[in-house]
């Protein structure tokens, strides 16, 4: 409930300013509002489509490391709960440092890969987050657009100013890799803010991108 009052605060207050910039900007020339749902253009553009199945592929290989990592540890396990009470001493102490090792290292490969798959989708997201955004700005100077807003930042749009579509086939239409359009993260007028990939789940790819703004989450493993 407190999350969903702070976004009602935040997206109020981005429509006063808005109201204050267009009455400023009303009496000298025509108002053209258009918006983006930048999340839907990651998930449907080719780039998106792309790297989601580059993600999912890193998934399941290492998902598949991982199982027989963990089918190791399991059977240790097992073996010390059936048969322990009948070894000697040494052996089983030494069962049991081997399954205390392996079951150590499972879960160290477990935190690094999770954290190399979130750094790749964030790396991944981004570079085709600031190519859509300028995409973006082409189309707005183009079509002399007085602002063009993302959708997640904004309460209602009428359909009829949603540019998502245009965005998109623009984008597909360059044929350029990702990355290679928008400027890198701290240049002047740079693309929106991409938050990078969340827990990704290594049962199984995650295949939605989530939240739609790109102030919050956006991931192409969502």
């Amino acid at each position: 409930m407190e999350d969903l009052q702070v976004a009602m605060r935040q997206r109020l207050i981005v429509l006063m300013v808005l109201v204050g910039m267009l009455s400023a900007v009303s009496a000298r020339a025509e108002v053209r509002l258009a918006y983006v749902d930048i999340q839907r253009a990651l998930n449907e553009c080719n780039a998106g489509k792309h790297a989601k199945v580059e993600i999912r592929g890193k998934v399941e290989q290492i998902t598949g490391k991982l199982k027989r990592q963990q089918a190791e540890v399991q059977s240790i396990q097992d073996e010390l709960q059936k048969k322990g009470m009948l070894m000697r001493a040494d052996q089983r102490q030494n069962l049991q440092d081997e399954y205390a090792t392996k079951l150590r290292d499972f879960q160290q490969n477990y935190k690094n890969v999770q954290e190399e798959l979130r750094q790749k989708d964030s790396e991944m997201t981004s570079a085709i987050v600031r190519d859509l955004a300028t995409v973006v700005r082409n189309i707005g100077e183009k079509d002399g657009y007085t602002m063009v807003m993302e959708k997640g930042q904004i309460l209602w749009g009428a359909p009829g100013i949603d540019i998502t579509d245009e965005v998109i086939r623009s984008y597909d239409a360059m044929h350029v890799p990702a990355g290679s359009l928008g400027e890198q993260p701290g240049a002047r007028g740079g693309a929106p803010r991409a938050g990078g990939g969340n827990e990704i789940n290594l049962g199984g790819p995650q295949s939605s991108f989530g939240s739609s703004t790109t102030q919050k989450r956006s991931s192409i493993s969502r």
